[in-house]
């Protein structure tokens, strides 16, 4: 077809979903800077302030289009992307994915915690990417900035955290501190008291 792969995803995927704000190259698309957060003073490759267009320095040399960085979004595009996938592919009465491919894509089939396509909790560590509270099944993504996004089959559950570690500059305080484990904790802890409190 010979189609970019912003182009195809976009008119294939992102609109029919209703994400109008997920897109690569958010300002060349009619999306303002003043909405956008800043992600930080690059030192190493553009010498300036950043916002509104990739972070990572190889996908910015690829036009800011690759498939591993540059998408933009917002929390409710986000999460209708991850009910999309909560329901096996479909969502607004329209199919995207078959049943059996997001389930492949989540299956963990090497040691570590890696499936095909997404990252999985490790259940017995305190330094886990999610709660130790979330389910063997939960499958999802860490982002580079700080933003992630958590399936939870077992409890139809979304999580979505969105951040930004490196502002101004690259720190490890969100990692170290745990911060996005320990809010799911909350979300898992307020899902248990309120089944145990409605029985």
């Amino acid at each position: 077809m010979n189609q970019p792969l912003d182009d195809f995803l976009q008119q294939n995927f992102y609109e029919p979903l209703g994400a109008y704000t997920t897109r690569f190259n958010p300002t060349d698309n009619q999306l303002s800077v003043q909405a956008i957060a800043p992600t930080e003073f690059d030192k190493i490759y553009r010498k300036k302030m950043i916002a509104g267009t990739v972070h990572d320095e190889r996908a910015a040399m690829m036009g800011g289009v690759s498939g591993h960085a540059g998408l933009f979004s917002s929390a409710l595009d986000l999460a209708k992307l991850g009910q999309m996938l909560l329901q096996e592919g479909k969502y607004g009465g329209y199919q995207y994915y078959k049943p059996e491919t997001v389930r492949t894509f989540a299956t963990k089939m090497y040691k570590g915690r890696r499936a095909i396509g997404w990252d999985r909790p490790v259940q017995s560590e305190w330094n886990s990417p999610t709660s130790l509270t979330a389910s063997p099944l939960t499958y999802g993504h860490t982002g580079f900035t700080g933003t992630c996004m958590w399936i939870d089959p077992e409890f139809n559950l979304v999580y979505i955290f969105l951040s930004n570690r490196v502002y101004p500059d690259r720190n490890t305080r969100l990692i170290s501190s745990n911060i996005r484990s320990r809010i799911q904790d909350v979300v898992y802890q307020s899902i248990f008291n309120y089944c145990l409190h409605s029985q």
